[in-house]
């Protein structure tokens, strides 16, 4: 998938969540597939976004990398390293190179805490002592993420949202990580913020040569941050490509549904641009359709999408790791730019609608 060596290299990854019932006697009654079969690389220094809706196993897949989760099926390497089921031990020389930044910067630090304590307390765990000191080494941690070296001494009610985030960034880059799994690190925060986090980890990812996996589901940020781009539905990938060839060219239904509804602003005189909107809600990962997963909801689907799952491969036409998984791909040099709506009686239907330009969020 790149030209560099894979820094991670993920195959197969499966996690699924058992569900208890019965009783008195407890017993396994089904299971949520959260995760189902994820294969991607990501090279060194290199950043893979990975967006998708809400529930489709995207932060979950963030843990499983970090392995905060065990995973249930496939594997995780690592530098060469098969890290799936590896124990503490067996974790702890790699645990300093994987580091995570997490989505609430309200839950993710102790209140009861100084941010100096905060951040040193990754280097007391793996028992790391800087040049000069870790007080040293903390202060100049903070100046890095653009906080003031004073703020050593406060504690974490005393900062903005913003502010808590850069101080989940320093706590992230104390022990000089080689990849960092971001999970939605601006979602919580003000617009006006969201763009000085982001450009604050694109300016790192570029001095210190950083890997990101960059978990979003703003496709305006991803595309802004990330060099590739993997599209994530009901657990699985159904596409990944070149940051600029997947929102040039999406060749999965459920890619060109994601990005029709991101807002653009135009001209007064320019066209108003049609939205695809999806019918039906997303089914639930305890029993999820055969096939494709997302066949319920694609105006393509036939009697092949509910038989047969598709893989994740390079279809007709695409460039060198554009994978896609779908019988019926697109090809938006040829297809009108919103497919006609399917009769109800053959299935699933498009609902299309014109966005007014003008109209507000």
């Amino acid at each position: 998938m790149s030209s560099k060596d894979p820094l991670l290299d993920v195959s197969g990854l499966t996690k699924h969540f058992p569900i208890k019932g019965g009783f008195p006697i407890r017993r396994t009654v089904g299971a949520v597939q959260a995760v189902d079969g994820l294969d991607f690389t990501v090279a060194e220094g290199e950043s893979l976004g990975l967006v998708g809706e809400s529930g489709c196993g995207k932060s979950t897949t963030g843990r499983l990398i970090t392995r905060l989760l065990e995973p249930t099926a496939g594997t995780i390497s690592y530098r060469g390293q098969d890290i799936t089921h590896a124990t503490r031990k067996e974790l702890a020389p790699v645990r300093s190179e994987i580091q995570m930044i997490f989505q609430d910067p309200y839950a993710s630090l102790n209140p009861r805490q100084t941010v100096g304590k905060i951040i040193t307390a990754p280097m007391e765990i793996n028992d790391i002592n800087p040049v000069g000191g870790r007080e040293a080494r903390v202060r100049e941690l903070l100046e890095t993420v653009g906080l003031n070296p004073e703020h050593y001494n406060r504690f974490p009610h005393e900062f903005s949202g913003g502010q808590r985030q850069r101080i989940g960034v320093a706590r992230a880059l104390a022990l000089e990580p080689k990849l960092i799994v971001a999970d939605e690190p601006v979602s919580a925060l003000d617009v006006s913020i969201q763009a000085q986090v982001v450009n604050l980890l694109q300016k790192l990812q570029k001095e210190l040569g950083i890997a990101f996996l960059f978990i979003a589901h703003d496709l305006a940020i991803v595309r802004h941050f990330s060099q590739r781009v993997a599209v994530m539905y009901l657990g699985k990938i159904v596409e990944i490509a070149d940051r600029e060839d997947l929102y040039g060219n999406p060749r999965h239904p459920y890619t060109r549904a994601l990005l029709s509804a991101v807002p653009e602003a135009t001209a007064d005189d320019t066209p108003a641009r049609e939205r695809i909107r999806l019918v039906g809600d997303v089914p639930s990962p305890v029993n999820p359709p055969s096939g494709c997963r997302f066949r319920t909801r694609c105006w393509k689907a036939t009697d092949k999408c509910a038989s047969e799952a598709p893989p994740l491969v390079r279809v007709e036409g695409s460039r060198e790791g554009h994978l896609t998984a779908c019988h019926y791909p697109e090809d938006t040099q040829t297809v009108p730019a919103v497919p006609k709506a399917r009769d109800a009686s053959s299935g699933p239907k498009l609902d299309k609608t014109t966005e007014d330009p003008k109209a507000g969020a």
